[in-house]
C-alpha cells in the first residue's frame, strides 16, 4: 500500500476474522452512491470449520437499546444485506472491484477475501443528535455499519468474540447548479397606525457550505408610528424525527444581535453575517451532526435532500435550516414581534481531485480503530 493511503482495520477478539477498508466515508451524489468495498482476513485455525459472513446495515436508533416502552422498539434496521465471504462462493479474482482491494489482497495474502456492497437509492445519510455530556448509551441517530463474523451458518447465534464491527458514514455533497436565491418579505399593519411596516430579507444563494459565512440582506421601511427597538437574526437548525413520531428539535446554531433600531418613518438597509459552526455548539444537547466516527471530528448535519420517489419516513431524521429575522416592536401595551423565515441549504462542497488527494495524504495511521 502507498504510504499516502490510510487503511482502517479491526480484528475480532478470537482473531478469526478481521476487516480492512480503504475509507469509511461514502458519498451520495444524488444520482449515484459510492460502493462499499473492503477485504476480510481470516485465520483458518481459529475458525475451526465455521463460515465467515459480512453484513452492511443501516439502522435508525431512537434512544438506548435497553429502552422498550409498550412494545415499541427504539431500534429499527432500515437496510441489511449479508454476503458469505468464506468459503468463497466465487473465484477470488472475480470479487475484486477496486484497486484498493487488489492492493490489500496482495499485501495480506491467501487468507484475505474481498467484499463489495452497493447502497440502495432510498437510504438516508448519516445523522446523529448530539447527546448531553451526562447522557449514557447510544444516541438518536441514523448509522451505517460493516459487521464481519464467523458462525456455523448465517442465522446461527454469533459469539461476540468472533464478531467485529466498523462504523461507516454516508455523506452527501451539494448538487450541481444554482438554485433560486432565497428572499422573503412581509408587510405588517398596526392598530392606531395609518401606514405599515415593510421588511425584506434575502440571501446571496440557496446553498452554503460548512464553515462559510452567510450574508443576510435586511431592508426595513418603517412607515408606521411604531418604533423598531431591536433586530435579532439567527440560523435555526430544524431536526425532525420522521420515522416514529415527527418530533421536531429547533436549535439556534448562530445568533447575531447588534441592537439596531428603526424609528417611525425611518429606514434601514444592512447586511448581517452569520456563521453556523459546531465549534460554537459542542455542549448543546439535540444538535444534529453529520454522524461521528471514532477518533474523527464531524460538523453540523447537512441539509436532507429527498430523492424522487423516496418516502420521507425512510429518512429517519430530516434536517433543514432557515435564517430567522426577528424585529422587536415597541408599543404602549408592551413589545410585539415581526418575524421572517428564509430557508437555505447547508452542505459539503464537491471536492476536486487535488483536494481529495490532500485530504487522504494528511490522515494519520493513528486513526485506525
Amino acid at each position: 500500500m502507498s504510504p499516502k493511503n490510510v487503511v482502517f482495520k479491526k480484528i475480532c477478539k478470537d482473531k478469526s476474522v478481521g476487516v480492512y477498508m480503504g475509507k469509511r466515508d461514502f458519498v451520495d451524489r444524488v444520482d449515484s452512491v459510492d460502493p462499499v468495498d473492503g477485504v476480510i482476513i481470516i485465520d483458518p485455525e481459529a475458525l475451526q470449520g465455521r463460515k465467515v459472513f459480512v453484513t452492511l446495515s443501516c439502522t435508525f436508533r431512537y434512544g438506548r437499546d435497553d429502552m422498550d416502552v409498550m412494545g415499541i422498539a427504539f431500534r429499527r434496521e432500515l437496510y441489511l444485506s449479508t454476503r458469505q465471504v468464506y468459503p468463497p462462493l466465487q473465484d477470488r479474482e472475480k470479487g475484486i472491484h477496486t484497486r484498493v482491494q487488489a492492493k490489500l489482497l496482495r499485501k495480506l495474502g491467501d487468507n484475505a477475501y474481498p467484499f463489495f456492497f452497493e447502497f440502495p437509492d432510498n437510504l438516508p445519510c448519516s445523522v446523529a443528535l448530539q447527546p448531553a455530556a451526562h447522557d449514557d448509551g447510544k444516541q438518536c441517530a441514523v448509522e451505517f455499519e460493516i459487521k464481519a463474523f464467523s458462525a456455523e451458518s448465517q442465522d446461527a447465534k454469533i459469539r461476540k468474540r468472533s464478531m467485529v464491527k466498523l462504523m461507516l458514514r454516508k455523506v452527501q455533497y451539494a448538487p450541481e447548479g444554482e438554485g433560486v436565491t432565497p428572499s422573503v418579505e412581509t408587510t405588517r399593519d398596526f392598530v392606531m397606525s395609518d401606514k405599515p411596516l415593510h421588511v425584506k430579507a434575502s440571501l446571496d444563494k440557496e446553498i452554503y457550505y460548512h464553515g462559510e459565512t452567510i450574508k443576510v440582506h435586511v431592508s426595513v421601511k418603517n412607515d408606521s408610528n411604531k418604533n423598531v427597538k431591536n433586530i435579532i437574526l439567527s440560523v435555526d437548525q430544524v431536526s425532525t424525527v420522521v420515522l416514529y413520531s415527527n418530533d421536531a428539535y429547533v436549535k439556534s446554531v448562530a445568533i447575531e444581535e447588534q441592537g439596531d433600531s428603526v424609528a417611525p418613518g425611518g429606514t434601514l438597509e444592512k447586511v448581517y453575517k452569520l456563521l453556523p459552526l459546531l465549534a460554537n455548539n459542542r455542549e448543546r444537547r439535540g444538535i444534529a451532526l453529520d454522524g461521528k466516527l471514532k477518533h474523527e471530528d464531524t460538523n453540523l448535519a447537512s441539509s436532507s435532500i429527498i430523492k424522487e420517489g423516496v418516502l420521507k419516513e425512510v429518512m429517519g431524521i430530516m434536517v433543514s435550516y432557515k435564517v430567522m429575522v426577528k424585529l422587536i416592536i415597541g408599543g404602549m401595551m408592551g413589545s410585539s414581534e415581526v418575524g421572517l423565515e428564509v430557508p437555505f441549504k447547508l452542505m459539503h462542497p464537491k471536492p476536486d481531485a487535488v483536494k481529495q488527494r490532500r485530504r487522504w495524504s494528511s490522515r494519520s495511521l493513528s486513526a485506525l480503530t
